[in-house]
């Protein structure tokens, strides 16, 4: 099976494993709409692989109250997005050993951009995906290993992943039980620690010698694009494929039950 969709939504595209899937996909003749924060990446994207094969939007996904209009502007402007995926993040120290040092708006906003964005963005892309149906389509957003098995270094950022990962489950069952929603795949991928700004840019892990942890961002990519080329719904990368199955396979038949009874057979 083959990546059948030719135009790419990729949210969180200004760098790290986001960009390195833009330009994967670039290589492989997929348009992609590259979106983030930060113009003078978007346009050095843009520049590099040309108009014809790429295209950018700066935009801030915390910015809730902007994400509907945004929504609705982006896919009139490109009509034939065929393609989500949702993979911006960031990471935080979170220590309740040491209570009086949480910052708690800082701890929010982590819980806003991993979370809570991806909500709006799912609610207000959705319409567009379904609207193209009978014809391929795909929602896939990046989770992390652990939200399988979590750091207790970073666990509010485990926990963002925690709940997007369950929810994906149920998105995806929902979709699967609707007869105009059924052409659209849902796709996690599960990346272990990847060396990229995400670990890079935190002064903590710096300061520890960990700023550089995880495996190269080109073993990352090559892994994640061999699963989405194969239509898998799933995609563990590096060490979380050791550990998926033995975790999540207990999960599956009592998941399907429920589904079942609560859903109907499809």
């Amino acid at each position: 099976m083959s990546f059948p969709y030719k135009n790419v939504l990729l949210i969180g595209a200004t760098a790290g494993i986001g960009l390195a899937l833009a330009e994967r996909m670039i290589e492989n003749g997929i348009f992609v709409i590259g979106v983030g924060r930060r113009k003078e990446r978007l346009d050095a994207f843009v520049v590099k692989h040309g108009s014809n094969k790429a295209a950018a939007s700066q935009f801030d996904i915390t910015e809730f109250d902007k994400i509907e209009g945004w929504a609705k502007d982006i896919t009139e402007k490109y009509p034939d997005i065929d393609a989500v995926i949702l993979n911006s993040g960031i990471q935080r120290t979170l220590d309740f050993s040491k209570p009086k040092e949480i910052d708690l708006p800082r701890t929010i906003q982590e819980l806003g951009t991993n979370y809570t964005s991806y909500l709006y963005l799912i609610t207000y892309l959705l319409p567009h995906l379904q609207a193209l149906a009978p014809k391929p389509a795909a929602l896939v957003a990046v989770t992390s290993g652990l939200a399988l098995v979590p750091l207790p270094r970073c666990g509010n950022y485990c926990a963002t992943k925690a709940a997007l990962h369950s929810l994906l489950w149920s998105i995806r069952a929902q979709l699967s039980h609707d007869e105009g929603s059924r052409h659209i795949r849902v796709v996690e991928i599960l990346p272990p620690a990847v060396k990229t700004e995400l670990h890079s840019q935190q002064a903590e892990l710096v300061k520890i010698g960990q700023g550089d942890i995880g495996i190269p961002v080109e073993q990352f990519t090559d892994e994640a694009w061999a699963g989405l080329v194969s239509g898998d719904e799933e995609i563990p990368v590096g060490h979380v494929k050791e550990r998926f199955e033995i975790l999540e396979g207990p999960k599956r038949a009592p998941f399907r039950k429920i589904v079942e009874t609560f859903m109907g057979k499809k």
